[in-house]
């Protein structure tokens, strides 16, 4: 997890007396997960955060789920996803079941006239296409190609984009997202085998204190209806904070393959967890270095789990014509492996340059309305190509 971070100024102790200059209390604000049991940040605000000044019409968000069951290999075309001006529209639920929703999203737009807050999720977001900055109370964090925003929960935010061509993969996770547990101490520090360490993750910086009133839209998502909130004060007020909750950004680029002399099996690129899936990072690497080694992988059973691939960037090994953007779903129940040609291909390789965030859930993924308007034609058929093994 990350590690206990602070911005700006606050009082010597905990719920103590902090007085502006003109004599006035700072307001006092804990955001904690799991009630008071878990990580929290302490947050000091110039006016309370309770400053609601109207409540407009909700409208439900609620992903449309097409069909939860199903058995087939299943292709989508991420990067037909049409773009769109509005930051939160531009939002399609692609995959989702009871405790993630991977979603795609392509915005024109920086959000200008709001805030975002999803009340339900922690969000990771993936910069596959795009540039610009993270803007919450806790300060600012810069992002480019490549990199996972990694937001908590309850977090109020707004993105600015460089420019108008950007493509983001987001999963929304109804629980925390840690870091993977073997990969901790049990002070929390990561530890030498682990692929990133502490160097790598990216705070927020930059705190800037908008000591303002007026007018202030928040969304803010709730059990699938988007609520808008008109707030009196800016929802970046913070003089100062401190704590271990907060959100923090971590490169692909970043993360070092684990290798060895035969293959490796998918939990080396693991990147983070949560409850009934992971995350994983197939980054640029050297190829198993046994003299009889096949570095392509070897057929699997999903008998537990729903495989996820989103592929960025580079030639896939195991797989043929793939397209920046796809999204390839290999459902528990079923084995799947590598395409014809692809084993015998790979023997002698030194290395991919291939690039791929991949998701498992434990749980069945169900596919949404949004999701069956990408999705390609008989990709469970791709196995059958003339010259299969």
């Amino acid at each position: 997890m990350p590690q206990y971070h602070s911005q700006g100024k606050f009082p010597h102790k905990r719920h103590t007396i902090y007085r502006k200059p003109d004599g006035k209390l700072y307001a006092e604000e804990l955001v904690s997960s799991e009630g008071f049991s878990n990580i929290y940040s302490l947050i000091y605000h110039a006016h309370p955060p309770t400053m609601i000044k109207h409540v407009g019409e909700s409208y439900s968000v609620e992903p449309k789920v097409a069909y939860q069951r199903h058995l087939n290999h299943e292709s989508f075309i991420g990067f037909m996803v049409a773009p769109e001006n509005d930051y939160l529209q531009s939002r399609k639920h692609i995959l989702v079941n009871n405790d993630l929703n991977i979603c795609l999203a392509s915005p024109l737009d920086s959000m200008k006239d709001y805030f975002y807050k999803n009340a339900d999720s922690d969000e990771v977001i993936f910069v596959h296409i795009g540039s610009g900055t993270l803007k919450t109370i806790y300060g600012s964090i810069e992002f480019s190609y490549g990199d996972y925003l990694v937001i908590p929960r309850g977090t109020i935010y707004q993105i600015e984009f460089n420019s108008p061509d950007n493509r983001l993969l987001i999963v929304e996770s109804h629980s925390p997202i840690i870091t993977p547990k073997r990969y901790r101490n049990e002070y929390g520090q990561l530890l030498e085998h682990s692929p990133y360490c502490e160097r790598d993750i990216r705070k927020p910086m930059n705190l800037e204190t908008h000591d303002e009133k007026g007018d202030f839209k928040v969304m803010i998502k709730k059990q699938g209806m988007m609520y808008p909130f008109t707030y009196g004060t800016h929802p970046f007020d913070a003089i100062g904070w401190d704590g271990n909750l907060y959100p923090w950004a971590f490169s692909i680029h970043d993360f070092e393959p684990i290798t060895g002399r035969v293959h490796q099996p998918p939990p080396v690129h693991q990147t983070f967890e949560a409850h009934n899936f992971v995350i994983c990072s197939f980054c640029p690497r050297l190829f198993d270095y046994h003299p009889q080694s096949i570095p392509a992988p070897y057929n699997h059973s999903n008998i537990d789990s729903d495989e996820v691939l989103y592929y960025v960037d580079g030639d896939f090994m195991s797989r043929k014509s793939v397209v920046k953007g796809q999204i390839t779903l290999h459902p528990g129940g079923i084995p799947h492996g590598p395409h014809p040609g692809t084993v015998e291909k790979s023997i002698g390789a030194k290395e991919t340059l291939e690039l791929a965030v991949m998701i498992d859930t434990f749980k069945p993924l169900w596919l949404t309305e949004d999701s069956l308007k990408i999705k390609t034609d008989d990709y469970h058929l791709s196995w059958m190509e003339l010259g299969s093994e």
